[in-house]
């Protein structure tokens, strides 16, 4: 008789990662920040900073006793910074406590956490019994039962959570958590899905029916819209006048070059300084989830006797371009520097 979890657990035993940095029994610490770096982003971005995170902030305390201007930069370019200021915040929630959240409403009760997260918390951080619902067990689950419905209408979910407990077994709990993780995000993957070396191919009913690539159900993407911007770099020497973004919002707390959403800010903050632009402009393009931005770069060249009316004017600080990437800055900016320097 097949049983699920047993023949997923067979496949782990053999072909799933063992060696993530993260996979350290008794550390719900690690598995935490793991969690939330994991969120819409992949493991193998994952791994270039999880580890230089943890040797800056190697405990919970260290996190949630550091300020914000500490933690930016070891999450700049991994995006979605509102998960970090969510971790941020939850962890100082913990250090005051005293201790890790003992059951799953405790850790819902922390920023940042959802019912998914909570799950893979208990499962893997505290190893006791938790159910997760990520993307890779939707798409999983999904393509083995055939499941057309539109997963992102509560109903549907709700039916999906149902189906996730029912087969989630109370024996090695993590060990399962973390293979049907390791099944959606190597062997059932969203595209060209590998079902040749798939543990549940003779079962999978999207497989038997040829539903493999139209599975989960997909609403059609809507076009995303374009947004321009206009950046101020002001140079003097080797240094560009950075500004810090206010912590809320979009790459909140992070250090910028000023952006002005009209030209016309622009030429008017120009030319209260006296600056005027040199035969040189650079736009670089940049894609969040909900919309494009088009940044396009004016660059002022100004004399060192101005420096410092600038930086009062602007709220700004004098940085080298390294000294600003060691600082936190948003990949765009990364981008705009690059495009500069060529």
């Amino acid at each position: 008789m097949f049983v699920f979890s047993d023949a997923l657990l067979a496949w782990f035993d053999v072909h799933g990662r063992h060696d993530l940095p993260w996979q350290v029994a008794d550390d719900p610490y690690k598995v935490w920040v793991s969690e939330i770096m994991l969120q819409q982003t992949q493991v193998k971005t994952v791994l270039q900073y999880f580890e230089r995170f943890m040797e800056r902030f190697p405990t919970v305390q260290d996190l949630g006793q550091a300020q914000w201007d500490d933690v930016a930069p070891y999450w700049a370019g991994l995006g979605y910074y509102a998960r970090a200021r969510n971790l941020h915040k939850a962890a100082g929630i913990v250090t005051r406590q005293g201790h890790f959240p003992e059951n799953l409403e405790q850790w819902i009760e922390l920023p940042g956490i959802g019912p998914s997260t909570a799950g893979a918390l208990m499962s893997l951080g505290l190893r006791q019994y938790g159910v997760i619902m990520d993307g890779n067990v939707k798409r999983v689950l999904a393509r083995f039962f055939a499941i057309e419905n539109d997963l992102s209408k509560p109903q549907h979910e709700r039916e999906m959570w149902a189906l996730a407990e029912q087969l989630c077994p109370e024996q090695r709990n993590h060990d399962y958590t973390q293979a049907i993780m390791d099944l959606g995000a190597t062997v059932c993957t969203p595209k060209k899905p590998l079902c040749l070396y798939c543990p549940m191919q003779q079962q999978c009913k999207a497989h038997q029916q040829g539903l493999e690539t139209e599975l989960p159900f997909k609403k059609p993407k809507k076009a995303v819209p374009i947004k321009q911007a206009e950046v101020m770099l002001i140079r003097c020497e080797d240094e560009w006048l950075w500004i810090q973004r206010p912590s809320s919002g979009l790459w909140g707390g992070l250090w910028c070059l000023p952006i002005f959403d009209q030209p016309q800010e622009l030429l008017q903050q120009s030319q209260s300084l006296g600056l005027k632009p040199i035969q040189q402009r650079t736009q670089i393009s940049h894609s969040f989830t909900h919309f494009t931005w088009l940044l396009d770069a004016a660059v002022f060249e100004l004399p060192a006797e101005q420096k410092e009316h600038a930086a009062i004017e602007l709220n700004g600080q004098w940085l080298s371009p390294e000294q600003a990437v060691a600082l936190g800055i948003p990949t765009a900016m990364k981008k705009l520097i690059s495009a500069v320097n060529l």
